[in-house]
């Protein structure tokens, strides 16, 4: 059964609804294209613009940034406004971005049009998974995620693949360049589909239908409610979240940074004394902060965030490592995490129609294929240093971590979401998504400083490769801990429903 979308709208067919998730999938396929495909171009944008070590950090960084700090407040601004303006508007962004980083003629303008690229992909994001939670139900809901699951693994496959591809066939000043201009075509039928597919009218926030009391005909229709995006609570919560990454991302070379740890830990305190007198108040907090009452979600935001600050880094590991100390080529190295991403794309779809069933042994599953990867490529790393083996093997090796990313990230995202009230579902998607981003942000700050530390005490690459997985590994197992909290405490809770 459909669920109304919108004010006035009627459910939508089945039909319908996968046509919506299609112009979803190629959204996201382009979003993660344009992010994957940039870490194997970067020396090609070095040397044809003339750019500084700090202007590549940027290149990867001012995308990260002002995707992470738009987020929550990008699916806060889906809930009250409509979900489809909101990522309509961000697929816009982005596509024009794209078009500004393709033909940019230095360094700054690159760095500009990443900000304006990572805008668009924040106010996008939030939306698919809200449409996704608002439109599907039950195990078709995991099918759906099931098939966003697929759809990461291929664009990440495809990225560093297509990335080193393009440079090598088009010469590095074209090459790089393609890399971003080949999102503008996808990008422009994604609009048009948008416009012909996505629910309408697009304008409109979602509100739940009412029956009357006592008959199951015809339903209320709600009350109109004024439009409360509570702007004071967005931009303190964007500022914490801006705080908290930057150091992060920039210490290295901007040192003085870190002093705004504490600055975001203070404006997370006043964002949250602030949304619980603004619903005290009797207005529409940016996020109800009872979302963190359901158990699903708080552990599942947990378990989103201790994931993606561990295995966030093993794909900037595996490139650094394969190309510096191995002498591969950008294309080898895509090539060398290519099993990875087709087994994430696979698994990603088996996960999805058995995610309902499973529910969290699904995600531990995944984690301890997690750290069979781990441990297995380590042993690679190692025993290729003394010549008893080839370099080639992490194929297989990394192939395990491919098969647990389909059974965490989309899984994980169905299951904390499954709880959560439609109408909070982009406010909540965003929380999710930012828990990844700022997971990911500390991670590799964190993974690979203790990596470049290692190699430069040792003088070893495969030293300081494993000293990192070490670290990488530490997180997985904090991410099986809560898993397997979560799952207990979920036959807690239906042990007392079943009584």
């Amino acid at each position: 059964m459909g669920q109304r979308g919108a004010i006035g709208s009627e459910p939508l067919s089945s039909a319908a609804r996968w046509k919506m998730l299609v112009v979803l999938l190629a959204t996201m396929f382009m979003s993660l294209v344009g992010v994957s495909i940039v870490n194997v171009v970067l020396p090609a944008i070095q040397h044809t613009l003339g750019a500084t070590e700090a202007d590549l950090q940027w290149v990867l960084s001012g995308y990260a940034l002002t995707f992470g700090v738009v987020l929550v407040a990008a699916g806060r601004a889906g809930d009250v406004y409509g979900r489809g303006l909101i990522f309509l508007a961000g697929l816009v962004i982005f596509t024009g971005a794209s078009i500004l980083a393709g033909f940019a003629p230095d360094a700054t303008s690159l760095n500009v049009a990443r900000f304006i690229q990572g805008l668009g992909s924040g106010l996008l994001n939030p939306q698919v998974l809200g449409m996704i939670q608002q439109h599907f139900h039950g195990a078709e809901r995991g099918r759906a995620y099931g098939a966003l699951g697929t759809m990461v693994g291929v664009s990440v496959a495809i990225g560093p693949v297509l990335g080193g591809f393009l440079v090598e066939g088009l010469g590095e000043d074209f090459g790089w360049r393609s890399t971003f201009l080949v999102n503008v075509p996808i990008g422009l039928i994604a609009i048009l589909l948008a416009i012909r597919w996505l629910p309408k009218p697009l304008f409109t926030r979602y509100q739940p239908q009412v029956e009357k009391p006592g008959t199951a005909q015809e339903p209320k229709k709600p009350a109109k409610q004024r439009a409360d995006l509570d702007p004071v609570g967005c931009i303190m919560l964007g500022l914490a979240i801006l705080a908290l990454m930057i150091p992060f991302v920039v210490a290295r070379d901007i040192p003085w940074t870190w002093w705004l740890l504490p600055v975001a830990l203070f404006l997370l305190a006043g964002w949250i004394l602030w949304e619980k007198n603004y619903k005290t108040r009797g207005r529409e907090p940016m996020v109800d902060l009872q979302l963190f009452k359901i158990r699903s979600f708080t552990l599942g935001n947990m378990i989103a965030g201790f994931y993606f600050m561990g295995v966030s880094s093993v794909w900037v590991l595996v490139a650094v490592y394969v190309q510096q100390a191995q002498g591969l080529s950008p294309l080898e190295a895509g090539l060398v995490g290519l099993p990875a991403a087709l087994a994430s794309a696979w698994s990603s779809h088996v996960a999805g129609k058995h995610v309902v069933s499973l529910g969290r042994k699904l995600v531990i599953w995944g984690i301890i294929s997690a750290l069979l990867g781990l441990f297995s490529t380590m042993l690679v790393v190692e025993l290729q240093a003394v010549g008893m083996v080839s370099i080639w093997w992490m194929l297989l090796t990394l192939s395990f971590i491919g098969l647990a990313q389909g059974a965490i990230i989309s899984p994980n995202q169905a299951l904390t979401l499954m709880d959560v009230p439609v109408a909070n579902s982009g406010s909540a998607g965003g929380l999710m998504q930012t828990s990844q981003r700022i997971g990911t942000a500390v991670g590799l700050a964190v993974i690979t400083a203790i990596y470049y530390a290692t190699e430069l005490i040792t003088g070893a690459w495969h030293t300081a490769m494993t000293v990192g997985f070490v670290a990488i590994t530490i997180m997985v197992v904090l991410t099986l801990i809560v898993a397997i909290i979560d799952h207990r405490k979920g036959h807690e809770f239906a042990d007392v429903l079943g009584h």
